[in-house]
């Protein structure tokens, strides 16, 4: 009885060491399989596996036939690790069962086990075989059978779990394994054979040991066994006894509940035997209520929780080997109500709009809004577009901005706190403009019409109210309206004709439908098919002509774009006469891109007048013709060179060419201006400049020529047959080129509103112009106008109002032109400067000190630029 009782106080360490993880039973990883090992097999060792886990690590046993192996008496056989190794092995001695123990403090397992057998090959026995007589032809089988085997060996179909209970308690193990034969059962305890006693009883695979003691903790198994194998179900028994404790499982320190709730104070110490449960608020002892209720558990269900059940609520566990006590404190919280829900709403797309969602709570819970969109959640810290959270803490509203079609459905505001779950649904409906029409076809196409069908599509909650046909072919900008019969077509029409087509071009159809929201996004174009051919029906225009050579008769007009052209073998009648005949001569040009026709013969005279008119035809017959027009046949060049022609020189770039004009008449050859042509004297054919001038024009100024140079000059008459003979060149030399060298040193003074100007003169190279004389440039600063003087001197006096900036500049004038020009000067304004740059005051009567200041300060200085 004393042993019964150490092992009591010491068991609940025992088994708080091994609930922190410190101690456990051992548990085979591996264990010994059944091996045939070969004669003749090179290798001198046999190994048989066995492993296992365990806290202190377990040390190995090894059973032969049921009797412990002596390590220290044979190194025949020796442990690696936990596994048995056996050196050069003897079919006499060490044939048989092998099994493995594995122990520590908290118990002993025992393997399954394992048969060694050793594998040879006899001779055939040397009894001669019965002859077997067959006849030709026949099959026949020569029996080899095996030697007669059945039976299967046992395979668990229910095994022993580790179990735990408590002191007094009773046990009840049951396993059980198939096999055939039937297995027996054997029951061990720590690897010893368990027999039935007073308190255990076995029935093979039925284990029950009643009012459980601190000495039935241990491991156990259940061998089950037939002629062909022995195995084993492992468990541990663990007995507990212990005073009641609170430290791994203790009451709530603070429990939270709404007013009008239901809380549940749990209280589940760890006690073996179980114990016994009351409960304290306060100092004041609990008893069962309507609303206050001891769970079959131990816990404490306090039902429709008021503000005054507030407060420390404290469980005492009680069993024979002792009392605990440990309390939490229970706090009220006002309950979170939904004070604005969101409501059903009725949008149309592309508009913005804010679901509400707000509660009231109490304010130290904290409250968390999540919405849902037709049962999925709205993840707003991902971003998603449209959606956005707004409000404070205590509003939850989402914005949907831009909101879309696929934007309708419900929306479900969640209101989540640590004590409760909220929610409030509303529908939103998003109108918008129709999905596209579908399924258009054409059912019917001739030269100018085409019957269409088609469905509606989604009229995406607006009802549709109106189609559109657009038409598309190859000559078209983009998609164009086409007026149809009917002319309108309401939401409920599905087919229409569409008239005002043109002939034998390719064609493709789509559908528009419209509501009260908007147009839609147009149907998939239709198949392309060509209208059916028909006669031209537009005759060409802009008929026009002549020109050409003598005897001919040039014709033009503005080809038919091919969509008018209304179908193959396309091209233009050409009908023409003398005015005053009446016989019209018919000519066909087949060429669809012609715009010019050309009639020669020896017998038309030049510049005669023509009626002309141009018609079109295709494989279907001959269509429109144009109104007359008026055109004249072709003429000679004239035939005459012009007289008096003369040259002469203006600058070292420029020169003029005069001559006297051509008294023309129809034998000479129309005149409609002239062709001067210039050259030098090392031009080649291609370098010759030709400059035309048309009607009376007598002079032409030619410029961009080269300094200094000898140019020759001829001129010639033209028409629209070409030009005439050339007149004798005559020639002339450029001027030289105007000087390089700007005016250099420029001085200048100003006194009341005049101003001094002086400079250096300017020395010309060889090859230049002389000087002639200068020009001066000025201009107000912030004005474009600009003023010229010219001088022949080296100095100028200008008379100008100073009431801003001047800009000046100073060039030559040569007889090659004009020469480099000096850079900008700036001349200040007068009320700008004093003596020391000081801003001059406004009273006129200090004007002519301030002037005399800016002369001695700056006359006749050489301005820096």
């Amino acid at each position: 009885m004393r042993l019964l009782w150490k092992l009591v106080i010491l068991l609940p360490l025992i088994n708080s060491c091994a609930g922190d993880g410190l101690l456990s039973r051992p548990i085979f990883t591996q264990e010994p399989h059944d091996v045939i090992f070969p004669l003749d097999l090179s290798k001198s060792e046999v190994i048989l596996k066995c492993a296992a886990n365990g806290y202190p690590s377990p040390h190995y046993r090894w059973k032969q036939n049921g009797t412990d192996i002596d390590f220290t008496m044979s190194y025949h056989y020796r442990l690696d690790g936990g596994s048995l190794a056996i050196s050069s092995p003897h079919t006499d001695q060490d044939i048989g069962m092998y099994q493995c123990l594995a122990t520590n403090l908290l118990g002993t397992i025992l393997s399954r086990k394992a048969k060694l057998q050793f594998a040879y090959i006899e001779d055939f026995e040397t009894k001669t075989r019965s002859t077997v007589s067959v006849r030709e032809g026949q099959g026949v089988v020569l029996l080899c059978g095996p030697p007669p085997h059945f039976g299967a060996p046992p395979e668990w179909e229910q095994k022993i779990q580790n179990t735990y209970l408590s002191i007094y308690d009773n046990l009840l193990w049951k396993c059980k394994a198939s096999g055939k034969p039937n297995p027996w059962y054997t029951w061990l305890k720590n690897g010893e054979r368990l027999n039935p006693e007073e308190r255990i009883q076995i029935d093979n695979g039925t284990l029950i040991i009643t009012m459980l003691n601190v000495s039935d903790s241990g491991v156990y198994q259940c061998a089950a066994e037939n002629k062909y194998r022995i195995i084993y179900a492992n468990a541990e028994l663990r007995v507990l006894a212990s005073a009641p404790d609170f430290s791994k499982s203790p009451v709530k320190k603070n429990s939270f509940v709404q007013v009008g709730g239901d809380i549940v104070i749990e209280c589940k110490p760890n006690a073996f035997p179980r114990a016994a449960i009351s409960w304290k608020r306060g100092t004041e002892t609990l008893r069962q209520s309507k609303r206050m209720f001891l769970l079959e558990d131990g816990s404490l269900k306090i039902y429709n929780v008021t503000r005054s059940d507030a407060g420390s609520y404290t469980c005492i566990a009680t069993n024979q080997f002792g009392t605990a006590k440990n309390a939490g404190s229970l706090i009220v919280k006002e309950r979170t109500v939904i004070t604005v829900p969101p409501s059903k709403m009725d949008v149309t797309v592309g508009e913005s709009i804010v679901l509400p969602c707000q509660v009231s709570h109490d304010p130290s819970i904290e409250v968390v809004f999540v919405w849902f969109f037709n049962g999925d959640i709205i993840d707003l810290k991902k971003g998603i577009a449209h959606f956005e959270r707004i409000g404070g803490e205590s509003v939850g509203d989402l914005m949907i901005r831009n909101i879309q079609l696929n934007h309708s459905g419900k929306y479900l505001c969640t209101v989540q706190t640590t004590l409760e779950s909220l929610s409030a649904v509303a529908d939103i409906i998003v109108r918008g403009p129709p999905g596209p029409p579908e399924d258009v076809k054409v059912e019917e196409i001739s030269s100018t019409t085409s019957q269409l069908s088609w469905r509606a599509g989604p009229d995406n909650n607006s009802p549709i109210q109106i189609f559109t046909i657009q038409t598309r072919t190859p000559f078209s900008v983009g998609w164009q309206a086409v007026a149809t019969v009917p002319e309108i077509l309401n939401g409920k029409t599905y087919n229409a004709t569409v008239v005002g087509l043109s002939p034998w071009v390719e064609y493709e159809f789509r559908v528009v439908a419209g509501n009260s929201i908007g147009i839609g996004e147009p149907s998939k174009p239709s198949e392309l098919l060509r209208t059916k051919a028909s006669v031209p029906a537009v005759a060409p225009v802009n008929i026009n002509g002549g020109g050409g050579s003598r005897s001919e008769l040039v014709i033009t007009w503005e080809s038919i774009p091919e969509e008018l052209q209304n179908g193959e073998g396309f091209g233009y009648i050409i009908m023409f006469r003398p005015v005053g005949s009446t016989t019209w001569t018919k000519e066909k040009v087949a060429s669809v891109e012609s715009s010019r026709f050309v009639y020669r013969n020896e017998s038309i005279i030049p510049l005669s007048p023509f009626e002309v008119k141009v018609g079109v035809y295709n494989n279907e017959g001959e269509g429109s013709l144009s109104t007359v027009t008026i055109v004249y046949s072709g003429e000679d060049e004239p035939q005459l060179a012009p007289r008096g022609t003369s040259v002469q020189s203006f600058s070292a770039s420029e020169m003029e060419v005069s001559w006297n004009a051509i008294a023309w008449n129809r034998n000479t050859g129309r005149v409609l201006g002239y062709e001067v042509l210039y050259w030098t004297d090392d031009s080649k054919e291609s370098m010759i400049g030709k400059i035309r001038v048309s009607g009376n024009v007598t002079t032409k100024n030619i410029t961009g020529l080269k300094a200094n140079t000898i140019y020759f000059a001829s001129v010639r008459a033209y028409n629209t047959a070409g030009t005439g003979p050339s007149s004798p060149p005559v020639n002339v030399t450029t001027k030289k080129s105007p000087p390089s060298q700007p005016p250099a040193n420029i001085a200048w003074k100003l006194t009341n509103s005049k101003l001094c100007l002086n400079w250096e003169h300017v020395k010309t190279m060889e090859n230049e112009s002389e000087v002639l004389g200068y020009k001066i440039l000025y201009r107000q600063n912030r004005q474009s106008k600009t003023h010229i003087l010219e001088t022949n001197n080296t100095s100028a006096e200008l008379l100008v109002p100073f009431e801003e900036d001047y800009l000046i500049e100073i060039r030559t004038v040569s007889d090659g032109g004009d020469g480099s020009s000096s850079e900008e000067i700036r001349i200040p304004k007068m009320s700008s400067l004093s003596s020391r740059g000081i801003q001059v005051l406004e009273p006129s009567i200090h004007f002519l000190s301030i002037v005399i200041v800016i002369f001695y300060c700056f006359a006749i200085q050489p301005l820096i630029r």
